[in-house]
């Protein structure tokens, strides 16, 4: 059992009103036409549309929300950017360290020294200061291998939770794989938090909706399935939160949709000789350093990064008439949007709101590197979509993915090769600010009267204080 073991929830003494905050990720107004359970928390409790930031992606969006600040203020300009100082293109990276500003907690301990957090799955947990913390790790062994596990503090949990669930479901959390098993863990951890380690906040991350939204598009029968499956997965979670006294807050961080057209931005660079690649054993790999100009693809965001101010007009120009982007912005319009942080592109492109944008930057298959076919999330220098799917186009690809699987369980190093280098099975993105709001997110309160109208991202975290009781604790933050 975790340290924590020994509390009681706070419904059954004075202190701050226990809070459960879950992330449904990709929840809009029309999905939860297809979510009961949701939405009946929404007709008891409250309910607003939630204003979401540039770009609205889950590490910025998030890290928002805890903040109560921008990406210009946190630095959070993406779930990844160029890291200037070490001449490298890194995504998904997981230290908290990485994120300014006063987080939620850290107001909460002012107005009540002792609150206690667990963090299920939300970014940027490892080296944050919750009380809990359970976090995607997979095993990184010496011969290759990588097998699925998680991080947790304290370090007790993790044979805890692995004991009663099963080890983390990595291969079900993203790849061609992903599905509702890794959502279904992360919340049977998370009821198995509130009965045994009661904190004051619970913040789980829930990423389901994601998956067959992006495969399939928010208007396609799947994704409705997909809806109703999670909002079927949940009920259990709500009831306990509902009998152990818990205000709940459901909230999502962008909604996904439908798109028909990947822009090759990097190519197009690379065509105007600003991009540059390095070749190794016949594989070509970007040269970020040595590139006059290349983008940090996103979803339908692109930070693009001019090593010389001297070319920042040809990449303009280079890019002037690529279709797909509706705008390029520059320092004017990286501040309106706040999103002039350091780390942000000299230019950040958005897309077209029916487009988003790859990372390719090779002009040949041919010449692609090896990991271009992996589910390889740490070495793309882009966010790669088409992991979740096996390639269409190769009639052997299950073979071949059963047979590197039977490799890897007799402990032989194995490939599995098996995503496909065409972007166009793609139907669902998400990054740019919404146009309607049926496409917008939500949030949800089991509390009447909390919320109404719009809530902006950055209103997201005095709001929980305030839910919690914490009034005092917003003062001298940032509203």
């Amino acid at each position: 059992m975790s340290d924590l073991s020994h509390r009681s929830d706070r419904s059954d003494r004075t202190g701050p009103t226990p809070l459960l905050v879950l992330d449904v990720v990709g929840l809009t107004p029309r999905l939860l036409d297809h979510m009961p359970r949701l939405k009946a928390l929404a007709r008891s409790g409250s309910r607003a549309t939630l204003g979401t930031v540039l770009p609205a992606v889950t590490c910025a969006a998030q890290s928002t929300f805890l903040t109560g600040t921008t990406p210009a203020e946190h630095g959070i300009v993406g779930n990844g950017w160029y890291f200037r100082e070490m001449g490298e293109v890194l995504l998904w990276r997981q230290h908290n360290g990485l994120v300014g500003g006063d987080r939620l907690w850290d107001a909460a301990r002012r107005a009540h020294p002792g609150y206690t957090v667990a963090n299920i799955c939300w970014w940027y947990a490892m080296g944050s200061d919750t009380d809990i913390t359970v976090t995607p790790r997979p095993v990184y062994y010496a011969d290759g291998r990588k097998e699925p596990d998680c991080y947790t503090r304290p370090p007790a949990l993790h044979d805890e939770l692995t004991a009663k669930l099963g080890t983390f479901p990595l291969f079900h959390f993203w790849g061609p794989g992903a599905d509702l098993v890794s959502s279904q863990w992360i919340i049977d951890a998370t009821r198995h938090i509130l009965r045994t380690s009661p904190t004051d906040l619970v913040l789980t991350y829930l990423p389901h909706l994601d998956y067959d939204l992006q495969r399939y598009g928010p208007d396609d029968p799947r994704a409705h399935s997909a809806a109703a499956e999670l909002d079927t997965a949940l009920g259990p979670l709500l009831d306990d939160a509902t009998a152990r006294g818990r205000t709940v807050v459901a909230l999502s961080e962008y909604g996904i949709t439908r798109v028909s057209r990947p822009v090759d931005i990097n190519r197009a660079l690379r065509r105007a000789g600003l991009l540059e690649v390095h070749t190794q054993d016949g594989m070509e790999y970007l040269d970020p350093g040595a590139s006059r100009a290349f983008a940090v693809a996103d979803h339908q965001l692109a930070h693009v990064y001019v090593r010389r101010a001297e070319d920042l007009d040809a990449t303009r120009a280079a890019l002037a008439g690529l279709p797909g982007i509706a705008e390029l912005l520059d320092d004017e319009g990286k501040k309106a949007h706040g999103l002039d942080h350091p780390r942000s592109g000299e230019l950040v492109a958005v897309a077209a709101p029916d487009a988003w944008f790859t990372y390719y930057y090779w002009l040949d298959d041919a010449r692609a590197p090896d990991f271009a076919q992996l589910v390889e999330i740490h070495r793309k220098p882009g966010y790669d979509p088409a992991e979740l799917f096996m390639d269409p186009k190769d009639p052997y690809v299950r073979v071949r993915a059963a047979t590197a699987l039977a490799r890897k369980k007799t402990g032989m190093r194995y490939r599995m090769a098996v995503v496909p280098l065409d972007p166009s099975p793609v139907r669902g993105s998400h990054g740019r600010l919404p146009d309607r709001e049926e496409d917008s997110p939500v949030l949800l309160c089991s509390q009447p009267g909390a919320v109404s109208g719009q809530v902006a991202a950055t209103d997201v975290k005095n709001l929980l204080l305030s839910l919690a009781g914490l009034t005092n604790a917003t003062e001298g933050d940032t509203p």
